[in-house]
């Protein structure tokens, strides 16, 4: 985006823009449409950092409200960001509705995802398919994703600083999707969308928050079908994400 276009943006948002000026004076907020200072003939002027800092954040605002659908596959797909990307078949980016009511966010792809480009389609996959059928749900109705979009090698759990790089991915879906309620699927994405290192047994059973989403914490179907003993505490979870949702969707 050039400075000019930049700079309507901001009077646009009601946002004063300030330049450095030669006299001590005040300075002024430019005009709508003031052609671009010629930054040569101005000295330069050492900033501080927090100003640099504000000015990045004026201009991701902007971007965010710029935000579609595709940019952000695009961004997912081609992705950079930590060394997953030297290891990954393909990103896995989630599917399902565009306008869902349920959003489910596991940890990360698996092999069968990597390979497929898709969430949840191995083992566990068909049993979260059957999860939601009970719940009166079908996979085309609810949005899937990760925390993750790329596989950690080995299916390893996720590292912080790789959960830190694909957040901001998972924050413009949240916005895009505005989701009615949030499911955390597994122990890391409850750990990681909550902010905290308390026990999976301590979060399900409880209505948490998520932004402006209620989020109910289920265990993993890959978890599930090793611990059949589990099922149970599982349609529980089930229910309390129901009736969370049936309470929330007026």
């Amino acid at each position: 985006m050039d400075n000019a276009t930049r700079l309507q943006y901001l009077q646009a948002m009601g946002i004063d823009v300030w330049v450095p000026r030669l006299s001590a004076e005040p300075a002024e907020a430019l005009p709508l449409g003031t052609p671009k200072p010629d930054t040569d003939l101005i000295p330069a002027i050492e900033k501080p950092v927090t100003v640099k800092r504000d000015i990045e954040h004026l201009v991701e605002t902007i971007r965010s409200h710029e935000d579609n659908w595709e940019r952000l596959q695009r961004d997912v797909a081609g992705c950079q960001k930590c060394d997953l990307c030297e290891t990954r078949t393909q990103t896995v980016f989630g599917s399902g509705s565009k306008n869902p009511d349920w959003l489910l966010i596991g940890e990360a792809p698996g092999q069968s995802e990597d390979q497929q480009g898709l969430p949840f389609v191995g083992n566990a996959g068909q049993l979260l398919t059957e999860m939601l059928r009970a719940c009166g749900l079908s996979r085309d109705e609810v949005f899937i994703t990760n925390i993750l979009k790329c596989r950690p090698p080995d299916n390893r759990d996720p590292k912080p600083d790789e959960i830190a790089n694909c957040h901001d991915y998972l924050d413009r879906q949240l916005a895009l999707l505005q989701p009615k309620i949030i499911v955390a699927v597994g122990r890391i994405a409850a750990q990681a969308l909550l902010n905290t290192h308390v026990p999976i047994g301590k979060l399900r059973g409880k209505v948490h928050q998520f932004g402006s989403a209620p989020l109910v914490v289920i265990y993993h179907p890959a978890y599930l079908l090793r611990s059949l003993s589990e099922k149970r505490n599982a349609w529980l979870d089930l229910q309390l994400a129901i009736q969370t949702y049936n309470n929330n969707k007026g």
